[in-house]
């Protein structure tokens, strides 16, 4: 018994489980905004002082207006230019919960589920060599 390749194994396995449930709870969510969520078109302002990322306003159903920090990562292919629209799904129970509707960001979540998934059986096949 290889107490080294136990520890690593151990690292493996938990870098593994913490990218695969990452990634999962990044699609659920993204899927349950979509569907159960109101829809809006938010218009793009400028970030605010010291932010990467420029804010979306918009009204919810209910009449309130929201402004929020758009969730695209500011290295994205098409970067939101102010005095634009776009189109969001956001929580109707936390407005300040949005998805970039066509912008979502699934195959990042469901990289990071594979990633996770090859980390843990590789966790549990060092975990097996060491015994």
């Amino acid at each position: 018994m290889d107490a080294a390749l136990i520890v690593f194994a151990g690292f493996t396995l938990l870098g593994g489980v913490v990218a695969l449930l990452a990634g999962a709870y990044g699609l659920h969510r993204t899927r349950r905004i979509t569907a159960r969520g109101g829809t809006a078109v938010a218009l793009v302002k400028p970030a605010a002082p010291g932010a990467d990322r420029p804010l979306l306003q918009y009204e919810t159903e209910d009449g309130r207006v929201v402004e929020v920090p758009a969730p695209a990562p500011p290295g994205r292919r098409r970067p939101l230019t102010p005095g634009s629209t776009v189109r969001i799904s956001y929580d109707t129970h936390d407005p300040r919960d949005v998805v970039l509707l066509g912008h979502e960001r699934g195959h990042i979540d469901r990289g990071f589920v594979v990633a996770g998934a090859v980390a843990v059986l590789i966790g549990l096949a060092l975990a097996v060599l060491a015994f």
